[in-house]
């Protein structure tokens, strides 16, 4: 597969603009041809936030996901949103911390990850969405986790580059708890 739609959806304060954006950054190091486009309602915090990037080893066509790929789902919004979206054999990463409902069609893969709870474990709710970026590379392989904790190192603000030791860790965690569950479906 030469290109991969993601979407990463959930509210505003969640940190998917941010996931999305550091996933846009580690593909496009990583020699990739990337599009990234950020969406959120006029709430901000609190509100819906989503954003679409498409990763390939060619020139992208559209920035638009009718049908994407995979799909990160932060909250129950966005798995109602999009679990009819995903694209037959795609993959929908459900953080089931909050979301208690599973999903109904039997064309995807889902994965259900307790990000939240990974997250408050290692001391930091705000790093949820690095748990569910960590476990969406692990799933979908677009390109190795080493990258994406480059990227951050790269990319991050220096006034939170204290933060990106948790961060390795969360993203670490995400990638391990898919691991173990596809090692149990085996």
């Amino acid at each position: 597969m030469t290109e991969t739609s993601i979407i990463i959806s959930g509210f505003g304060g969640q940190g998917t603009l941010f996931a999305g954006q550091l996933l846009a950054y580690a593909a496009m190091d990583y020699g990739k041809e990337v599009t990234w486009i950020p969406s959120y309602g006029p709430e901000m915090r609190g509100g819906t936030a989503r954003c679409i990037v498409i990763i390939s080893d060619e020139k992208i066509g559209s920035p638009v996901a009718r049908n994407p790929f995979a799909v990160i789902a932060m909250n129950v919004p966005s798995v109602n949103m999009y679990e009819p979206l995903v694209a037959p054999g795609g993959y929908m990463i459900i953080n089931e911390s909050l979301v208690d409902q599973k999903i109904e069609r039997t064309d995807i893969q889902p994965i259900y990850i307790p990000g939240n709870d990974i997250a408050k474990e290692l001391g930091n709710i705000r790093i949820t969405n690095m748990v569910m970026i960590g476990a969406l590379l692990e799933l979908v392989q677009v390109l190795p986790v080493d990258e994406l904790k480059k990227a951050l190192d790269s990319h991050i603000p220096e006034r939170h580059r204290g933060t990106l030791p948790i961060n390795f860790e969360a993203i670490e965690r995400g990638a391990k708890f898919v691991q173990e569950v596809l090692a149990e479906k085996v």
